[in-house]
C-alpha cells in the first residue's frame, strides 16, 4: 500500500511539473511569465520581450522604440511582443548591458557607456571628433560602423541592431560659459566615459561621473552645477528647471545604438531573427527623421521656458579636448581613429 501511494504521488508531481514547464516561464530572453519563451524555437508560441532605455516618454528613443515593438509584432504576426520601457525603469545604461549579457534584459538603447563593455566605442566619445552631422553619419552606415557592431557581437555577446543618430550634445549650467577660462572648476555630470572625463578636464572643468538618472535631482541640490547632453534628453528630462543658461558647444555629434542580447536573439526562431533585423532598419529611419525634425522644436521649447542661450566661440574648446585624443586613440586603437578622422 505505501509503495502504491508513494508512486501516485510521484505520478502527480510528475504531471505537476510537466504543466509548469509549459507555462513557460521567466528562462533566458526574458520572455514574461506565462508565456511560452523565444527557446521554443519554431514553435510559433507568443514571446513577450523587454526593452529599456533611459529617456522620458516624449523622447525620439522612445517613440522610435515604440515603432520598432510595432514593427516586429507585425512583421511576426504577433509571435514577438516588445515592452518598452522608458526613464531607467529598467535600471541606467550599465545595468541594461550587463542584464543584455545575462539576457534578463532583451533589447536597449544604449550609447557612450559601451564602450566599458567594448573599449574602442569610447572614441566615438571623444568631444570635437566629428566635424558635423554628415560625417557622423558617414562613419555610423558605412564600413566602420558595420565593423564596429561586428566587434560588439564578438567581444561583448550584444548584438548591434542598428545605429539611430541623435543631436548634438550642448552643455547647460548655471552660469554663462563663454570662453574656455569660465570652464575652470565647474562640476560637470558627465556619463562614465573615460574619453569624456579626460577631455572636460583638459578643457578645465571638474567631470563627474554619474548615472543620468541622477542629474536632475544633482543640479537641483547643487552637487553639480552643469550637465551636458542632446536638447531631447534636456527636455524630456526637464533640465530647464533646475539650469539657467544652454551653451551651444556642439562637442559631441552622437547616436544611441539599438542593441538586443545575443542570448535572447539565439532562442528566437530564424524567421523572428530576420523580422527584428528588418524592423531595426525601418525603425532607424523613422527615428532619425524625427530626430532632424524636433531639434529646431526643442530649442524653442527651452528658448521658451526661460533658458538663455548662449554661442560660445568654440575653437579654444576644441583644442584643448583634442589634447587627449592621441592617447585614446593609441589606447582604443589608431586605426579606427584615423578611418574616422579621414573619412570624407
Amino acid at each position: 500500500m505505501k509503495k502504491t501511494i508513494a508512486l501516485l504521488l510521484a505520478l502527480i508531481l510528475c504531471v505537476s511539473a510537466t504543466a509548469c514547464g509549459k507555462g513557460g516561464g521567466n528562462e533566458g530572453g526574458g520572455a514574461s511569465s506565462g508565456e511560452a519563451g523565444a527557446s521554443g524555437g519554431g514553435t510559433g508560441k507568443k514571446v513577450t520581450l523587454r526593452l529599456g532605455h533611459i529617456a522620458g516618454d516624449t523622447d525620439a528613443w522612445h517613440l522610435g522604440a515604440l515603432k520598432f515593438a510595432e514593427l516586429v509584432r507585425e512583421k511576426t504576426n504577433g509571435s514577438v511582443e516588445i515592452e518598452v520601457y522608458s526613464s531607467s525603469t529598467l535600471g541606467n545604461d550599465r545595468d541594461l548591458i550587463e542584464g543584455m549579457q545575462l539576457g534578463s534584459v532583451d533589447f536597449a538603447l544604449v550609447a557612450g557607456v559601451l564602450s566599458n563593455f567594448y573599449e574602442p566605442y569610447g572614441i566615438l566619445e571623444l568631444p570635437y571628433l566629428f566635424r558635423d552631422q554628415e560625417h557622423l553619419e558617414k562613419v555610423l552606415y558605412g564600413d566602420i560602423g558595420k565593423q564596429l557592431k561586428q566587434d560588439l557581437l564578438d567581444n561583448a555577446q550584444i548584438r548591434g541592431l542598428e545605429f539611430w543618430v541623435r543631436g548634438p550634445r550642448e552643455l547647460t549650467a548655471n552660469k554663462k560659459i563663454e570662453t574656455l577660462a569660465d570652464l575652470k572648476g565647474l562640476k560637470l555630470r558627465v556619463p562614465e566615459i573615460p574619453a569624456s572625463i579626460e577631455a572636460w578636464k583638459a578643457m578645465g572643468a571638474s567631470p563627474t561621473p554619474m548615472a543620468f538618472g541622477e542629474v536632475y535631482s544633482a543640479l537641483q541640490t547643487g552637487v553639480i552645477d552643469a550637465q551636458e547632453n542632446p536638447f531631447a534628453l534636456i527636455a524630456s528630462n526637464k533640465i530647464q528647471e533646475v539650469q539657467k543658461y544652454l551653451m551651444l558647444t556642439h562637442h559631441v555629434y552622437g547616436y544611441v545604438m539599438l542593441t538586443m542580447s545575443d542570448i535572447t536573439y539565439q532562442k528566437l526562431t530564424p524567421e523572428q531573427q530576420k523580422a527584428i533585423e528588418e524592423a531595426a532598419q525601418e525603425a532607424t529611419q523613422f527615428e532619425n527623421d524625427l530626430v532632424a525634425k524636433q531639434e529646431e522644436e526643442l530649442l524653442k521649447l527651452l528658448k521658451e521656458s526661460g533658458m538663455e542661450v548662449v554661442e560660445p566661440d568654440t575653437a579654444a574648446f576644441m583644442e584643448a579636448a583634442k589634447t587627449v585624443h592621441g592617447k585614446f586613440a593609441q589606447q582604443y586603437g589608431q586605426e579606427l581613429y584615423d578611418s574616422i578622422v579621414n573619412t570624407q
